[in-house]
C-alpha cells in the first residue's frame, strides 16, 4: 500500500485528506477521514475501528443483543486498506483521496461480519472446482428534484413549451441529452476512480436511468465497482441539482429500480463453463451445467429474498406485471422472469439474475447467487420448465412478498449458512428483524389518512 500511496501522491501532490470507506451489512459506506500526516502509518500498519460498524441498520443504529455492540462494549478490530483501492475524490472541494478498508480478526483472518469476507467465503467452493466468476452489474436509479419539498422526479420537459413530458418514454434519446452534463461528470468521476462505467439508458419511468458496468473476473472488485458507481452518481447528482435515489420503489405508480447481476463461469482453461461447445446457446438445448446452476438459483431464491430485498420499501417493487420477478422462474430473452438467459454466443453464455433491488448490498447479493449456483451444480438441481421467448406468463407470487415473511424464510435456510456462514446469517436475521420491528412500530401519515375518521 505504501508504493500505491506514493503513486497517488505523485499524481495528486496536493491531497490533504484520505477518506477510508467500508460497506456495512446494508451496503452503506461507513467511514473515517485521516489527514496527510497519518497517510504513511495507515498504509503501512493499518488502524483500529469498531467492528460493530459492519452490523449497523439502515439508520446507522446498533442492534440490541448483537455482538460488537452495547453488550460487549463495541470492541475494535484491526483494519487494513484494500490494495488497489486508493483513488482521488474528483468532486471534493479540497484535494481528497479515498481508500476502501476491511476488518480482520486477532489471528489475521478476515472478520466474519464483513460482507466482503462473506462473499469470499461464498465463492470459495466454486474456486475449489477451478471455476472463476465473470460478472457485471446493472444499476437503476431515479434523479429527483433537489429543490422540491417532497420526493419528486426531475421529469423531462417538452422542448419549447416547458411542460412535463408524459409517459415513461423508455429508451428516449432526448432524456439522455437532457442530463448530459450529469452523465459526463459520472463518467469522469468513474474514470478517475477506475470504475468501468459503460452504457447508460433512459429507463421505464420519467427521470429513471440505468448505468451498466463492464464484466470482470473478480466478483469482489465488481461489487466494489457497484458501490463506487452509486457514490459517483450521488455526487454528480448533487452538483447538478438532483438527488440520486436508489430506493427499490420510490413511486407507487412508476417502475422500481433493480440491481441486475450478469454472471458466467470460466474454467481453468479459460472456457465458458456453461457452454457445451455449440453455437447459438441462447436457444435450447442448454448445457446441463447451466440448467443445474439456474436450478440452484431457483431453489434458493425464496430463502435468499431477504438479501435481494433488504428493507420495507424493497417489497413494494416485487409486484406482478411490473418487470420485477415475483416467482422462481427462468427463460430465454424474457424480462419478466427471475433468471433470464440473454441472447449470446457460446463464449458469452451467461444468466442475468433480476430479483435484487437497487437498494441491496451487492456483496451479499452476489454471495447468495454464488451459493445458489454451486448448490445447483453440486446437487444437479432441475430448474423445471423454461419460459419461452415471448411467452405470456400468468404470474403467481412464489417468493416472499412481505418483509417479515422473507426474514422468516431466511432464518430457516438450510443452504445459505453453509456458504455465508452460520454466525453471519444469524447476525443478518437479527439485524433485519430489529429494523423491521422498528419500521412497523412507526405510525406513518397513511394510518391517519385511512383510519382517523373511518374508525
Amino acid at each position: 500500500m505504501q508504493s500505491e500511496l506514493r503513486r497517488l501522491l505523485r499524481k495528486y501532490p496536493k491531497t490533504e485528506s484520505l477518506e477510508l470507506l467500508a460497506p456495512d451489512m446494508n451496503g452503506i459506506f461507513r467511514s473515517k477521514r485521516i489527514r496527510r500526516n497519518a497517510f504513511e502509518k495507515v498504509c503501512a500498519d493499518g488502524f483500529e475501528f469498531c467492528a460493530g460498524t459492519m452490523l449497523l441498520t439502515s439508520l446507522g443504529d446498533i442492534v440490541a443483543g448483537l455482538p460488537y455492540g452495547t453488550t460487549d462494549g463495541d470492541p475494535d478490530k484491526q483494519c487494513r486498506l484494500v490494495p488497489g483501492s486508493l483513488a482521488p475524490v474528483p468532486w471534493a472541494n479540497r484535494a481528497t483521496a479515498q481508500g476502501l478498508f476491511r476488518f480482520y480478526d486477532e489471528d489475521g483472518t478476515p472478520f466474519h461480519g464483513d460482507s466482503r469476507a462473506v462473499l469470499e467465503r461464498s465463492i470459495a467452493p466454486l474456486r475449489k472446482m477451478g471455476l472463476k466468476i465473470v460478472m457485471a452489474t446493472e444499476l437503476e436509479f431515479y434523479l429527483l428534484d433537489a429543490k422540491s419539498d417532497r420526493p419528486r422526479q426531475k421529469a423531462p420537459r417538452v422542448p419549447g413549451i416547458g411542460r412535463p413530458q408524459l409517459g415513461p418514454q423508455v429508451y428516449n434519446a432526448d432524456d439522455l441529452w437532457e442530463v448530459e452534463p450529469f452523465l459526463d461528470d459520472v463518467y469522469a468521476y468513474c474514470e478517475a476512480q477506475g470504475v468501468p462505467a459503460d452504457a447508460a439508458t433512459s429507463e421505464f419511468a420519467p427521470a429513471q436511468f440505468e448505468i451498466n458496468l463492464l464484466h470482470i473476473d473478480d466478483p469482489v472488485l465488481a461489487c466494489d465497482h457497484a458501490l463506487l458507481l452509486k457514490r459517483a452518481v450521488k455526487a454528480a447528482a448533487r452538483k447538478h441539482g438532483f438527488v440520486a435515489c436508489f430506493m427499490a420503489k420510490p413511486f407507487a405508480e412508476d417502475s422500481g429500480s433493480g440491481l441486475h447481476i450478469h454472471m458466467s463461469l470460466v474454467d481453468r482453461n479459460g472456457k465458458n463453463y456453461f457452454s457445451h461447445g455449440r453455437e447459438n446457446l441462447a436457444t435450447p438445448p442448454f448445457s446441463a451445467r447451466l440448467r443445474y446452476a439456474i436450478g440452484g438459483l431457483l431453489k434458493t431464491m425464496a430463502e435468499s429474498t431477504a438479501i435481494f430485498a433488504p428493507n420495507a420499501n424493497s417489497y413494494r417493487r416485487l409486484l406482478p406485471e411490473n418487470y420485477a420477478p415475483v416467482e422462481p422462474n427462468w427463460g430465454v430473452n424474457h424480462r419478466a422472469v427471475a433468471v433470464r438467459v440473454p441472447q449470446s454466443d457460446m463464449k458469452n453464455l451467461r444468466f442475468e439474475h433480476r430479483v435484487a433491488g437497487a437498494d441491496a448490498n451487492p456483496f451479499l447479493v452476489t454471495a447468495a447467487i454464488a451459493a445458489g449456483v454451486h448448490h445447483g451444480i453440486k446437487n444437479k438441481c432441475d430448474p423445471g420448465r423454461m419460459i419461452g421467448e415471448g411467452e405470456h406468463i400468468k404470474l403467481k407470487v412464489g417468493i416472499p412478498d412481505r418483509w417479515d415473511t422473507a426474514i422468516d424464510r431466511f432464518s430457516k435456510s438450510k443452504v445459505l449458512p453453509q456458504y455465508l456462514g452460520k454466525r453471519y446469517c444469524d447476525y443478518y436475521t437479527r439485524n433485519r428483524r430489529s429494523e423491521c420491528r422498528q419500521f412497523h412500530n412507526t405510525v406513518p401519515p397513511t394510518d391517519f389518512d385511512w383510519y382517523l375518521r373511518a374508525v
